[in-house]
């Protein structure tokens, strides 16, 4: 579409405004519209169901059914639940290798389609088991919730791949669309983490798992309907060439010292920040030695604690956005025990680092790969919060030393603030890589990487961060 067709609809768009609380309502449907005329409704129907729904909408439902079910249906105590929640989020770990292999490895001469097929499937039979089986060992319905989170992570990345797509096909409507993705993705966990409580009450936490079916289900619709080109005549002996170029790229990048420092301080940063909250959900829930608070309570918890974390993103976007990384990270770091607003404040200018630290070529592969180091900080630290929990001899009726399991966790999320000089202590809106692994060649339609970062910041926000 050219320039002369687009002004019709800015100049509706400057119009709105006068018309009041009805131009307010109806002003988010005229922009989704306008995505969809531009992009295929197909594209942004899979991005309000990827995002909104199978990953939204299904973190808050699958956190307080999972760590019900942990407690209730397997018996298990705080500390063993802890260390298995981290083994859940294993295919995560592995980002990097989903999105070489939409990328690279066609299948039938597409390169989306049937991952997402793919992904809903493995999600949709999961949970459909673990909701089924009575009395289920152990170590299979800890399979079936890795083969779920796995059907997640799939996803995430062809939708990414899709986003990233239609970002260089589309340059002027890249920071809508991510508007859009992090929207659809902060909606969801709100709706998600207020009726999981009620839901898990209502239906138990194995038919909260059977109601997770259904957002994997429409994953596979996404997979039949989104557009996408028929590759002919693809060669998989040059995929597997990229494969092998990819990495000798990714790893010429991480012995470059402006990248392998800050990538220390996230993976260091993220293991110290003891992970203990299945502790604290059994303290919630225990009626004799803790505040016996109800399923609805817990899940309007986490609700509030999502909400803050949007509050989180909008103080780092109007107040701290310029300043530099290692500003932030220090008051962040020293605050990061109150709430979830502070962790939230933390990961933002990560995320913004992580993304200057993406060589050229190989972008999308790389911040994957920097999202897998922090899930395997976030591994560490579920693990050694387990350990934790154990050695204080925090149980499922036992209570007595959990202040002391906070207040080492609040004391370790202060330590890295000493080493901080892993950090660059640059202005955020310069370039961080050396220029030979920049690009040099801008076009004068490209959209500006600083001006699509925060747009692009909601949605990036792993689940790490929200179960910190």
């Amino acid at each position: 579409m050219d320039q002369d067709e687009r002004f019709p609809l800015q100049e509706k768009q400057e119009k709105s405004p006068k018309n009041g609380a009805l131009g307010l309502i109806v002003s988010p449907f005229k922009w989704v519209k306008k995505l969809s005329d531009e992009l295929h409704w197909s594209f942004v129907l899979g991005v309000v169901i990827v995002y909104g729904i199978n990953q939204g909408l299904c973190l808050g439902l699958s956190k307080i059914s999972t760590q019900d079910y942990m407690k209730d249906e397997q018996k298990l105590q705080p500390s063993e639940a802890q260390v298995y929640h981290g083994m859940i989020m294993i295919p995560w770990i592995v980002k990097p290798f989903w999105g070489l292999l939409t990328d690279t490895v066609p299948i039938a001469g597409r390169r989306r389609r049937p991952y997402f097929v793919l992904a809903g499937i493995i999600g949709a039979i999961s949970m459909t088991t673990l909701s089924l089986e009575n009395n289920m060992y152990l170590g299979f319905a800890l399979l079936l919730l890795i083969c779920g989170s796995a059907g997640a992570a799939i996803a995430d990345v062809t939708i990414d791949a899709c986003v990233t797509e239609n970002s260089i096909g589309h340059p002027s409507l890249a920071g809508e669309m991510q508007s859009l993705c992090g929207l659809c993705s902060s909606v969801g966990q709100l709706i998600g983490y207020t009726i999981s409580g009620f839901l898990v009450h209502l239906i138990g936490s194995k038919g909260v798992f059977g109601v997770l079916s259904v957002p994997a289900g429409l994953v596979i619709l996404v997979g039949m309907i989104i557009q996408e080109p028929l590759i002919r005549n693809c060669s998989y002996k040059r995929a597997s060439q990229k494969f092998m170029d990819a990495g000798s790229a990714m790893w010429t990048a991480l012995k470059c010292p402006v990248v392998w420092r800050p990538c220390l301080y996230m993976f260091l940063s993220l293991s110290v920040s003891l992970h203990i909250h299945e502790g604290m959900f059994y303290w919630y829930t225990d009626a004799e030695n803790g505040p016996s608070f109800s399923k609805e309570a817990v899940g309007s918890i986490s609700a509030l604690g999502a909400v803050g974390s949007l509050l989180g993103v909008l103080l780092y976007q109007n107040a701290f956005r310029s300043h530099p990384f290692r500003r932030v990270l220090f008051w962040a770091q020293l605050l990061y025990a109150v709430s979830h607003m502070i962790g939230r404040l933390k990961w933002l200018p990560l995320l913004v680092l992580s993304s200057k630290l993406c060589p050229s070529g190989i972008e999308g592969t790389f911040f994957a790969l920097l999202m897998s180091i922090d899930h395997v900080g976030s591994f560490a630290a579920s693990w050694a919060g387990g350990f934790l929990l154990h050695t204080l001899n925090v149980t499922r009726t036992t209570f007595d030393n959990l202040w002391l399991a906070i207040s080492i966790r609040s004391l370790f999320r202060v330590l890295p603030i000493g080493i901080l000089f892993l950090i660059p202590s640059s202005d955020p809106n310069v370039a961080i890589l050396p220029t030979e692994m920049l690009r040099t060649k801008k076009d004068n339609n490209t959209t500006d990487p600083i001006n699509m970062e925060m747009a692009s910041l909601v949605s990036r926000i792993d689940h790490t961060s929200l179960d910190s």
